[in-house]
């Protein structure tokens, strides 16, 4: 878990750099912030995403984990959290722009941050093997990320170290159990998946089309049980098709 709490304090003294930041600039400048934040999450993501060595689990992932979370409203649940978290620290103040902000901070920078193969590799090498060299080069990135989003995003950017905490935190102790059951092939299929996430997060930053990221999130647990079935059915299909 050391290497989880490092993360969390990176994420949260970038955090606090970029909302210095954000309380000072202009709004044009703000603007060259949303900008950048949101070239840097396409450029992730899109090297995440090249990473898919199974296209089609991809494809069916992304659709099928789409609909599942609009039915369920999975973006408007962590919205509703986000605003939770905000009203603890901002008591009594109406809903504005600004806090709005707040909640989607806190999702885009939980996303961002806990999507990637890297925090599961991570997480399952800092827990099995006690070898935290990923975990601690994932820290540094992401405090810089922190930076640049809360810098454009404002504080809710900070409070993503509780999806941090909770999630990587989790993977590092369960390391010993998860690590055998995604193999290789569900790692890169994670990290595909993750990386589209994250092109969306670019998408929204950039102002291109407001997309739900959120409610894609079931489709990282749909690859993997793509991933986890082919050993079984895949020797069938090739020996009914005969290739």
């Amino acid at each position: 878990m050391i290497a989880t709490i490092v993360n969390c304090i990176t994420v949260f003294f970038g955090s606090l750099i970029g909302i210095t930041v954000h309380a000072k600039i202009r709004d044009d400048i703000r603007d060259v912030v949303y900008i950048g934040a949101g070239c840097i999450s396409l450029v992730i993501g899109l090297q995440m995403a090249f990473e898919s060595a199974r296209v089609l689990y991809l494809v069916f992932s992304l659709f099928l984990g789409g609909i599942l979370g609009t039915i369920w409203n999975i973006e408007g649940w962590i919205m509703r959290f986000g605003t939770f978290l905000e009203s603890l620290v901002k008591r009594g103040r109406q809903e504005t722009a600004e806090n709005k902000n707040f909640a989607l901070g806190f999702l885009n920078a939980s996303v961002l941050f806990c999507v990637g193969a890297m925090t599961i590799v991570g997480a399952m090498k800092a827990g099995a093997e006690g070898d935290y060299d990923l975990i601690l080069m994932k820290s540094i990135m992401d405090g810089f990320m922190a930076i640049m989003f809360s810098a454009a995003l404002g504080i809710g950017v900070m409070f993503s170290i509780i999806t941090i905490l909770v999630y990587q935190g989790g993977l590092t102790l369960l390391a010993g159990w998860i690590g055998p059951m995604i193999g290789q092939l569900g790692l890169s299929e994670i990290s595909g998946v993750g990386g589209v996430l994250v092109m969306m997060i670019g998408i929204n930053l950039l102002g291109l089309r407001e997309i739900k990221t959120a409610n894609f999130l079931p489709s990282l647990l749909i690859v993997l049980a793509f991933t986890g079935a082919e050993p079984y059915w895949l020797p069938a299909a090739k020996s009914f098709f005969g290739f």
